[in-house]
């Protein structure tokens, strides 16, 4: 790990205390005790080979765990160490890096990492500690903890629904112009039952804000969820409608492996996750 995250010998050794001598023999060593070649190595670095990069990535969870375990009795309970969460990018730039970064703030000796990405990151291959998600989840081996949800609404501008009408029921938005973010289907409820529609974009973009404004200019109809546009309701200026179809509220999760219950940082963010979320996240 010293020889990979420094790029050279003599690096890595003097991370480490030892000498460069010293280096080479147990790289050398543990090179034979696997019978693969680890490192490539030039006049000028020192690089992983493909099998290097594979029992690197096993070294620094096992390193990570070890840290975990001394931690969890040492410092009873204290979090410390790296915490590497990753979220969805409308969860995460808007709601969970305000509190991520709170956390950070409150517990110094805690380095906290947020990748925020619209991409499902397997939290073990790539070492991530807590992910957090959206919706129904998939079968799988990790842990999931319910921390909040939230209310996905329909809303126009006042100017739109003056120059286009107000839609009483969904099919009427076949009349309308709708504003998309990622998602190409709009969820609603009737008697219980959920119908998913298929709007008409004139407008679309990845980026909930981007989408919200939109609306806000009187371009047309959207859908987002309610942390998006709470502020405006209350403003004025945007109007909820369709609301006695409104779909049911989406479950948010914490997950995690399950070997990450016990460390302290992830037991401390997920009940901090639980208290501070769901009061940012009401609905208007």
């Amino acid at each position: 790990m010293a020889v990979a995250q420094t790029g050279s010998f003599i690096a890595g050794a003097a991370a480490l205390g030892v000498s460069r001598t010293h280096m080479s023999r147990a790289i050398a060593l543990l090179e034979d005790r696997l019978g693969a070649q680890l490192l490539h190595r030039t006049t000028r670095r020192v690089i992983l080979s493909p099998t290097g990069r594979t029992f690197l990535d096993h070294c620094v969870r096992l390193v990570r765990e070890r840290d975990e375990a001394v931690a969890l009795v040492r410092d009873q309970g204290e979090p410390r160490g790296d915490l590497r969460i990753t979220c969805c990018v409308a969860l995460g730039e808007r709601l969970i890096a305000p509190i991520a970064r709170q956390f950070a703030m409150q517990h110094r000796q805690l380095t906290v990492s947020l990748d925020v990405t619209n991409r499902v990151v397997d939290l073990i291959a790539e070492g991530c500690d807590l992910g957090i998600r959206t919706g129904n989840l998939p079968s799988s081996n990790l842990i999931a903890a319910k921390i909040a949800s939230r209310q996905s609404r329909t809303c126009a501008a006042p100017a739109y629904l003056a120059r286009k009408g107000r839609p009483e029921k969904i099919t009427d938005l076949d009349g309308h112009d709708c504003l998309i973010e990622s998602t190409l289907q709009w969820h609603f409820s009737e008697n219980g039952d959920e119908i998913l529609y298929r709007p008409r974009p004139v407008w679309s973009c990845n980026n909930g804000h981007a989408v919200m404004e939109a609306a806000l200019d009187g371009m047309g109809i959207c859908q987002l969820p309610n942390f998006y546009l709470d502020a405006a309701i209350r403003l004025g200026q945007l109007v909820p409608i369709l609301e006695d179809f409104a779909p049911p509220e989406e479950p948010i999760w914490a997950v995690y492996p399950d070997k990450r219950h016990l460390s302290p940082k992830v037991q401390r963010f997920v009940s901090v996750l639980k208290d501070k979320l769901p009061k940012v996240i009401a609905p208007a």
